[in-house]
């Protein structure tokens, strides 16, 4: 049985527990929060019996693996803490706000590997999970797809500091690092290239929150596919994120699980993984990693370029400004 840590109680915690129950061999045993009475609370509604606000501690019970939840900030301090005690992570995307963050999980995972036990740490990028997305990667493959260019839109409607439960974060969003960090990385991964060209525009900065609220992306790999990337804040529905991929043979739709050609005819992607659930197909892998021994698919160093881009685009940003 692997025993798993589970770092925060939000949305995306609760999307993890769940998707967990469906994986065999596989229990969350503890949950480490930031409020005493928010994660006892969080712990009985799962019936886990143990939990709480110290992480170091949390860390001292009976677990194999962290899955971290958390707040954006404290992503990397903590992922390195876990792989420090010797413990396998999989750290929801992004996996910090700055490239010296990223590199330094990277090292750390490195180190604790040098010293005898070979650790798994993992990025939570789902989108490469997804099984619409799996659809088209698994044809680029086959050399039966080429993408030709991504026309991604990723449209909240978010003028208050809430999360996707609707309730009040403790720390604030952002474009850039966090929505910005799916299509990144998936452009990447689906052109098999990294991206040589980059640049970024950010609209007017909410007054309070004192982050972009729009913001537009450019990107380019060496072989000349492209990706134009909107993100918003500002946009009252429809909410979330969708991928239009123009290819050399076909144009596809994909909305999250879903996948549609270009006359909007919808693909049958339920037989293309064992799940239709993007987050179970991600902590699927995680833990088959782990039983392995072996690097999973969006670990640290293989998402690690997308950080670096992203810092790019950050520097794009501040010349622009």
């Amino acid at each position: 049985m692997t025993k798993v840590l589970m770092v925060g109680h939000g949305a995306f915690a609760d999307k993890h527990m769940d998707a967990i129950k469906q994986i065999p061999g596989v229990e969350v045993v503890s949950i480490c929060g930031r409020r005493d009475d928010a994660t006892k609370a969080a712990a009985d509604k799962r019936g886990i019996k143990h939990w709480g606000t110290d992480l170091g501690e949390c860390l001292k019970q009976d677990i194999d693996a962290v899955i971290i939840t958390s707040a954006t900030q404290v992503h990397a301090a903590q992922a390195i803490q876990c792989l420090q005690a010797g413990k396998h992570v999989q750290v929801e995307i992004p996996m910090a706000d700055t490239v010296a963050d990223s590199r330094a999980i990277l090292a750390a995972q490195q180190q604790a590997s040098q010293a005898g036990k070979k650790l798994v740490a993992m990025a939570g990028h789902t989108r490469r999970f997804n099984p619409s997305h799996q659809w088209i990667h698994n044809r680029v493959k086959a050399g039966e797809l080429k993408v030709l260019q991504m026309d991604v839109q990723t449209y909240f409607f978010r003028r208050t500091n809430l999360n996707a439960a609707g309730n009040a974060r403790s720390w604030t969003d952002h474009l850039l690092w966090h929505h910005a960090c799916h299509t990144v990385d998936l452009f990447s991964y689906q052109t098999g290239e990294p991206v040589k060209h980059c640049h970024a525009l950010a609209g007017p900065h909410h007054p309070e929150l004192k982050i972009a609220m729009d913001m537009s992306i450019g990107l380019k790999t060496a072989s000349g596919a492209i990706c134009t990337l909107s993100l918003s804040f500002n946009n009252d529905g429809p909410l979330g994120t969708f991928f239009r991929y123009i290819c050399d043979n076909g144009t596809y739709l994909a909305r999250y699980d879903d996948l549609f050609d270009g006359k909007d005819n919808k693909i049958d992607v339920s037989k293309v993984d064992v799940s239709m659930n993007g987050i179970e197909l991600q902590d699927r892998e995680f833990f088959a990693a782990i039983r392995e021994g072996r690097e999973p698919n969006a670990s640290i160093a293989q998402c690690l370029p997308a950080m670096e881009t992203l810092d790019r685009l950050e520097q794009s940003l501040n010349s622009t400004q």
